[in-house]
């Protein structure tokens, strides 16, 4: 069986809450006797939550404003 694990891509500074996030990636790694390589199947904002609560689109990591890109 696969294994899906969260993990922390990078850590910023994000201007629309005005303290660090940190950027994660869901990664699944298969099983050891396959050849496939890891594969990502979603990406969040630790402070996503928050962040869609806002009047105005924030950022892609989000998933209300696709054009901008933190990263």
């Amino acid at each position: 069986m696969a294994e899906k694990k969260w993990e922390v891509t990078k850590v910023r500074y994000c201007d629309h809450v005005g303290h660090e996030v940190s950027f994660e990636t869901e990664v699944v790694y298969p099983n050891d006797y396959l050849p496939d390589a890891p594969r990502v199947v979603a990406r969040r904002c630790s402070n996503a939550k928050e962040c869609n609560m806002f009047d105005k689109p924030t950022c892609a990591w989000c998933g209300t404003n696709p054009n901008h890109e933190p990263l």
